[in-house]
């Protein structure tokens, strides 16, 4: 199962692929980083963020991105999606930071370049 993730604007920039440890994968079929136990790490092992209850945080606890009944904007239709590559071999992950306070308010990084931010 694919779960779609979309900015604050509704455009659909990427998904968490399911069957595949939960990567999370933009549409040119690169994965960029993945979701483990509610924390985001990028492949390097940086911890780069939150995914908790379809919403996106970053480390400071700002929302950077959406699963579709969360997003604060209409949302656009999904574009067809490459062939995934294959994916490097992960990192070993580092020590997460802390989970801040969660704010309504939106992170000034747009959703890919937060996904891509510790991408191999």
């Amino acid at each position: 199962m694919e779960t779609t993730l979309y900015d604050k604007s509704g455009r659909p920039i990427a998904y968490i692929s399911s069957d595949n440890d939960d990567a999370i994968y933009l549409w040119d079929g690169h994965a960029v980083c993945y979701v483990y136990d509610s924390k985001i790490y990028g492949w390097r092992g940086k911890h780069i963020g939150w995914f908790i209850d379809g919403i996106i945080y970053d480390n400071s606890g700002y929302r950077v991105g959406y699963i579709r009944k969360k997003c604060p904007s209409a949302t656009y239709a999904t574009p067809a999606k490459y062939a995934k590559y294959a994916r490097y071999a992960k990192y070993a992950k580092y020590a997460a930071y802390a989970r801040p306070a969660l704010s309504t308010g939106q992170s000034d990084l747009g959703l890919k370049e937060f996904l891509e931010q510790d991408r191999v």
